[in-house]
């Protein structure tokens, strides 16, 4: 079975917009009661860490894997498919353009027994937009003007403009439910204490080193469990992971090996050991803050741009396991446009960069500090900034130093203290959309922090975000990639493949490798 892609045909996402719009389904009662399937207990490995499990506090990949398993949203975007379906949800539909209903599934509850009824989802919204956390997801949901719980069964949310899109965001685990006899309404809840609905509820959870899930008996929704078990290991280092995938001591290793270690694993077949690949949406970008020197100056932005070269990362670093990127937008997404090869060049092109720095009477070379964090993206982050400051320097426009933060004090500084002047951002999708690759930097409510604004993008999301024809969004949605390469507060590098590497006798993994979360529940092992 293939893997889910992104890569919608406009045809594609012409049908999901057109579906979303109408309705999310014709109703759902769900499976009852998540018991386990036939297999037994699965280990996964990542060195991927968990920072919050909290849904209000947590946009990263690592806390969202786990969140995904454990807590239910309104609508779930199912493996394979490029439109939303109701989970705890029975129905949703549109009234106009802004006015969202759903009504609720009867009977669900949370692990812990409590009832789930709207008014915990208009609880989690109310809190989610309160709290507002500078590492959370809810810069997603800004368009809600309002949510409201009339009765146990029913929720609407009122938009304060059109948005064609909150089907989508409403899958998304910043959309989690939460037991408002639990959470806190106007602080995050710790790891420790988080009870959910979904599939899966937390057995245990040892901070920096395991997280053990087992099935939820309260369970109803649209998840057929294949697991009796899901435990997750957190590795510090890849090469660490790697023996143990090796040793058969996890099932599954997943985020994040170095290329050399996918090459070595790709020929231990006879030690049981499989890598399995996926079409990702992962990518990898340079942002600038445009606040502060150097990145402050466009030409230098601009000089930069036009001296990277991403065949070589690719080649060089990734040993060809991603693919450059030259746009804000995925490679093949209906309206991509490479605006930065376009204005750039594929090649680094030394005239370009120094015409960039000259005409703006910038003094040579520039004294420039890359971020980057060593860990959390994978061991080869090292090596790929290691050969942009080559890059950069073998212009002779620039002086580069490196410097390196772990994940969860990087996060802090690059999304919350915006202490870095020019950094690392690795982003995978919240939904199949284009969109979401332009606002997690642009517009007025953008995740990752650039000090960059500009009037005429804020309005063609606006404009792409309320357009429901998918023809006539692709105007504005190339309009915004021509903007960003013109005025580069970031710049895009690869794209990547999505890997896992298991062990004989496990399956449902090309099930599992979803470009939006790992699906825990799909794995079995013998």
């Amino acid at each position: 079975m293939k893997t889910r892609t992104t890569l919608m045909s406009a045809a594609a996402v012409t049908a999901a917009l057109a579906l979303t719009l109408s309705a999310c389904g014709s109703g759902s009662s769900g499976s009852t009661g998540a018991e386990g399937g036939k297999g037994g207990a699965v280990i996964v490995g990542t060195t991927d860490p968990i920072t919050a499990l909290d849904p209000a506090n947590s946009y990263d990949v690592g806390s969202q894997t786990v969140i995904q398993n454990i807590f239910q949203t309104l609508l779930t975007m199912p493996a394979g498919q490029q439109k939303p379906v109701p989970e705890a949800a029975k129905s949703c539909a549109w009234k106009g353009t802004t006015t969202y209903t759903c009504t609720m599934q009867s009977g669900l509850k949370f692990s812990n027994g409590d009832p789930l009824t709207a008014q915990d989802v208009k609880f989690s919204f109310d809190r989610l937009l309160g709290i507002k956390s500078p590492t959370g997801p809810s810069s997603l949901f800004t368009s809600v003007k309002s949510v409201a719980a009339p009765n146990a069964s029913t929720v609407t949310f009122t938009l304060g403009q059109a948005d064609a899109l909150f089907p989508d965001r409403l899958a998304h685990s910043g959309a989690s439910i939460v037991d408002r006899k639990v959470f806190p309404k106007d602080k995050p809840l710790g790891n420790d204490k988080v009870i959910g609905s979904g599939p899966y509820a937390i057995e245990k959870y040892t901070a920096g080193q395991q997280v053990a899930l087992k099935a939820n008996p309260n369970y109803k929704g649209t998840v057929k469990l294949q697991n009796k078990q899901a435990v997750v290991e957190y590795f510090s280092q890849a090469s660490a992971m790697k023996q143990a995938i090796e040793k058969g001591s996890i099932n599954v290793a997943y985020r994040t090996f170095s290329p050399t270690d996918v090459k070595s694993l790709r020929g231990e077949a006879a030690k049981g050991v499989k890598v399995v690949e996926g079409t990702g949406s992962e990518k990898r970008y340079l942002v600038f803050n445009t606040k502060a020197a150097p990145g402050q100056q466009k030409a230098v932005r601009q000089a930069v741009a036009s001296s990277i070269d991403r065949s070589a990362i690719a080649k060089n670093v990734y040993d060809d396991t991603v693919t450059p990127l030259y746009s804000m937008v995925g490679n093949g997404d209906p309206g991509q446009v490479e605006a930065y090869r376009t204005l750039y060049g594929a090649a680094p092109d030394k005239a370009k960069a120094a015409k960039f720095l000259k005409d703006a009477g910038v003094k040579t070379p520039v004294s420039i500090t890359l971020n980057y964090t060593p860990t959390h993206y994978g061991p080869a982050s090292a090596d790929e900034y290691t050969e942009i400051q080559r890059q950069l320097q073998a212009t002779g426009l620039f002086k580069v130093k490196l410097a390196s933060t772990e994940w969860q004090q990087y996060l802090n500084s690059a999304l919350k203290d915006h202490s870095f002047p020019a950094f690392q951002i690795g982003w995978v999708r919240d939904f199949p959309d284009p969109d979401n690759d332009l606002t997690t930097f642009f517009g007025k409510n953008a995740v990752v922090y650039t000090g960059y604004t500009s009037k005429p993008a804020e309005q063609a999301i606006s404009a792409e975000e309320a357009q429901t024809d998918q023809s006539k969004r692709i105007p504005d949605l190339q309009k915004i990639q021509q903007i960003a390469a013109q005025d580069t507060p970031v710049i895009p590098l690869w794209q990547g493949k999505l890997i896992a590497v298991t062990r004989t006798g496990v399956s449902g993994t090309d099930q599992a490798l979803d470009p939006m979360y790992f699906r825990l529940y799909e794995l079995s092992a013998k």
